[in-house]
C-alpha cells in the first residue's frame, strides 16, 4: 500500500485523504497513519509545488554546475558533496557518471550571484578540480510537466 500512496502522491501531492483511500483500497485512516510513518521513517522528505515561473514573473536565475571531483580516501565524494550541499544557492545535487562527478542546480538573484557562489565558494572547496557551468534559459519540462500552455499536449505513442 505504501508503494501506492507514494505513487499517486507523486502525481499529485494534493490528493485528498478519501481520495487515496479509494485508489488503493484502504480507509482514509490507515492512508494517513502510512503518510504519516513514510515522513517519519524520512522516505517522504517534503512536498513540491511545480510553479511556472514566467506567469508569476519571477527572475531568478538558475544554472547546471557539473563538478569534477577528487574523491577522498575514507569517504568518496560523499564528504565533498555534504558540504556542497549546505549553501542555500545549491537546490539539488546529485551524483552522477561521465565526465563530471557531480551535477548541481544553483538558483540566485542574478548572473552575478550565481557567478560569485561558483568563485568565491564551490571553486575553492578542497577537493573540486574543476567546473563547468550552464544557464537555463528556458523552461519546457519539469518533473513530468509541460509548462507551456499553448500546445495541446499528447502522450507519445509507444509502438510494439
Amino acid at each position: 500500500m505504501k508503494a501506492e500512496i507514494l505513487n499517486l502522491l507523486n502525481e499529485d501531492a494534493r490528493m485528498s485523504l478519501n481520495d487515496l483511500a479509494l485508489r488503493t483500497g484502504a480507509t482514509p485512516e490507515q492512508v494517513k497513519e502510512a503518510i504519516a510513518a513514510l515522513e517519519n521513517e524520512g522516505v517522504i522528505r517534503g512536498y513540491k509545488v511545480i510553479l511556472n515561473e514566467k506567469d508569476l514573473g519571477v527572475s531568478k536565475v538558475r544554472a547546471l554546475i557539473e563538478v569534477k571531483v577528487t574523491p577522498r580516501r575514507e569517504g568518496g565524494f560523499d564528504q565533498v558533496a555534504q558540504r556542497i550541499a549546505r549553501y542555500p544557492e545549491v537546490t539539488d545535487l546529485y551524483l552522477i557518471s561521465g565526465g563530471f562527478d557531480l551535477l548541481l542546480m544553483v538558483e540566485g538573484d542574478s548572473l552575478q550571484d550565481v557567478a560569485s557562489f561558483v568563485s568565491a565558494k564551490l571553486s575553492t572547496i578542497d577537493g573540486v578540480i574543476s567546473t563547468s557551468t550552464g544557464f537555463m534559459l528556458k523552461k519546457y519540462k519539469e518533473s513530468g510537466r509541460i509548462m507551456q500552455n499553448d500546445e495541446e499536449y499528447e502522450r507519445l505513442k509507444v509502438c510494439p
